[in-house]
């Protein structure tokens, strides 16, 4: 029984290992990516990118070095098993990714308050970063009292908070889809989908798991406090 059973236990973990492997990639990819093209186009000062910045430098640089961090982080967080085989470790990279994340909401709320948008894409702006500020410090609450299980959950929420300019980006390249209203109204519709859309396929998709019976879910190896 044993050998039949350590088989299928090795193709059950190699499959998970290829599939956290290509999802680890995959972020890697768009976040890459999302960084060399958005962020690339304000290498130079005379940029035409600075043009709705000409006042506002600071703020923005700001913003887009916080964000730079805790884009590059958050696959480094939640896809290795630091936080098990390396605690202290994982432990100082999430302050890191608090700090930066900090920074990063400073600078957003310095544009937002600045910025010459209408007030419908200043308030979906502002949600993305309370959506951020929230689920960051629901994890930290959390991990302070042992509820790992809790934690990983509300900081995934908060990644996917984080990669909410790289799914609005990924949304407005959807053919037809900018034409469908006005331009202010699609921009601070997909704002608020960026994040929205995002977090509720996650926990909705966490619920459905939960609600499976053990043995259909594997053991569960993150809801003991920690020590």
């Amino acid at each position: 029984m044993d050998g039949m059973l350590r088989p299928q236990a090795s193709r059950a973990h190699a499959l998970r290992f290829a599939g956290w492997l290509v999802l680890w990639l995959t972020v890697a990819w768009f976040c890459g990516e999302f960084l060399l093209i958005a962020y690339g186009k304000y290498r130079h000062l005379g940029s035409e990118a600075y043009a709705l910045f000409a006042d506002r430098h600071g703020w923005l640089w700001t913003h887009l070095a916080g964000g730079a961090v805790t884009l590059l982080l958050g696959p480094v967080q939640l896809l290795t098993p630091w936080w098990r085989s390396r605690p202290r470790l994982h432990r100082w990279t999430g302050r890191a990714f608090l700090i930066a994340m900090l920074v990063a909401c400073t600078g957003a709320a310095g544009l937002i308050a600045t910025s010459p948008a209408p007030f419908g894409i200043r308030l979906a702006f502002a949600s993305t970063a309370l959506a951020w500020l929230t689920c960051a410090l629901l994890g930290l609450r959390f991990i302070l009292r042992g509820r790992i299980a809790l934690h990983r959950r509300a900081m995934t929420c908060c990644y996917l908070a984080t990669l909410a300019p790289v799914t609005f980006r990924l949304m407005i390249r959807i053919p037809g889809l900018m034409a469908l209203a006005p331009p202010p109204t699609m921009i601070a519709t997909l704002l608020w989908l960026s994040w929205v859309l995002p977090i509720a396929m996650y926990l909705a998709g966490r619920l459905v798991l939960d609600r499976l019976p053990l043995r259909h879910r594997g053991k569960r190896m993150d809801t003991q406090p920690v020590t």
